[in-house]
């Protein structure tokens, strides 16, 4: 069987300490069924194949995605067709998901032994010898972040790093405070937070940090979790989706927002572009440090998503862009509720 070429993307810096990947990632988490019906594994494989073979490189997952993990088997799976020298893993931990009286608990998790057993479950299941980029998913706010990054007892993310089992080591949703004191003691390669057209709150504070540290960012739900790919617009929400419990896709706020998707949908026209190119391209545009992972469970997204990279757009474009989405309007808070407890808002640690 003759092997498909692959496409290259252009590939950036991500971070200063030597990480390079494509200028475009892939999120790999609606695979596994958040935001739709989980794929089997065959046709998930065959997803990350086709982003593959069309310039994607960085793949983006977690240990808590999936029903036992099966986000990270999956990946394990697709990602034994490559070579490992042509493509870079990103993988998390720190959820901790249970049960109580048949309602979902999530904590976060962040002590050193704890660290040290996600990390090698995460390189079984993967099956790779090491983890390009490791996140803290999110921040255990009872536990000093210098004993999450900084070497004690048996599982700090220091260690794992000289050990060879990471290489670089990466925050999601931190505080100011906890970026800083985290970097101190060992640099942060990337942060991973949400960033699109809706959600631009990194900006006044956590994009200017980062460019002065030399910190990149991994930009998710850059597509505000499929919403200007027409979710809940152009196509119905799958009755299993998780956005129904997201307040931008409810409700009146969602009446609201239909309205921000018909100017984006208009400029989009007059690009001559698609609404989800458009939204990626002006994230594109706001720096090379700044790395989209959009994910899909369609070829034709893959396909449509990649044609952002073409897209050409001048300063007064980009704010034409930034007026038809006005903060002030968007309707409802980004995160649903169980999971608005650990924004980065909310991140601070305690002093070791």
């Amino acid at each position: 069987m003759e092997k498909e070429p692959q496409i290259q993307h252009s590939r950036v810096k991500l971070g200063s300490q030597g990480l390079e990947v494509s200028r475009l990632g892939f999120g790999c988490v609606g695979l596994s069924g958040v935001y739709n019906a989980p794929l089997s594994h065959d046709d998930g494989c065959a997803i990350i194949k086709e982003a593959f073979n069309r310039g994607v490189t960085f793949f983006d997952t977690a240990d808590i995605y999936g029903d036992k993990h099966d986000n990270e088997i999956m990946l394990g799976k697709a990602l034994k067709q490559f070579p490992r020298d042509k493509f870079q893993v990103a993988t998390k931990f720190g959820f901790v998901y249970s049960e109580s009286n048949g309602r979902p608990v999530i904590e976060v998790k962040g002590t050193p032994r704890h660290v040290r057993a996600c990390c090698e479950a995460s390189l079984k299941r993967l099956d790779v010898d090491y983890i390009d980029l490791y996140f803290q998913h999110r921040v255990d706010t009872s536990v000093p972040i210098e004993e999450t990054v900084e070497y004690q007892e048996m599982g700090e993310l220091k260690k794992l790093v000289e050990e060879g089992k990471i290489k670089y080591i990466g925050l999601s949703e931190p505080s100011i405070d906890t970026l800083k004191r985290a970097h101190k003691v060992h640099p942060i390669t990337a942060l991973q937070m949400e960033y699109s057209l809706w959600t631009r709150e990194i900006e006044d504070e956590i994009l200017p940090l980062c460019r002065e540290l030399g910190i990149g960012i991994v930009a998710y739900s850059p597509l505000g979790r499929g919403f200007f790919g027409g979710k809940a617009i152009a196509e119905t929400m799958p009755n299993d989706s998780v956005l129904a419990n997201y307040p931008r896709f409810n409700g009146e706020n969602l009446e609201k927002n239909k309205l921000i998707y018909t100017r984006v949908s208009d400029l989009a026209m007059k690009h001559g572009c698609t609404v989800p190119q458009l939204a990626l391209g002006w994230l594109l545009h706001q720096g090379d440090d700044i790395v989209p992972i959009p994910g899909t469970t369609k070829v034709k997204n893959i396909i449509d998503n990649a044609g952002s990279l073409a897209l050409k757009l001048s300063e007064e474009d980009l704010k034409e862009i930034c007026n038809a989405v006005p903060l002030d309007e968007v309707s409802g808070k980004r995160e649903m509720g169980i999971l608005s407890q650990f924004s980065w808002k909310f991140a601070d640690t305690p002093l070791k």
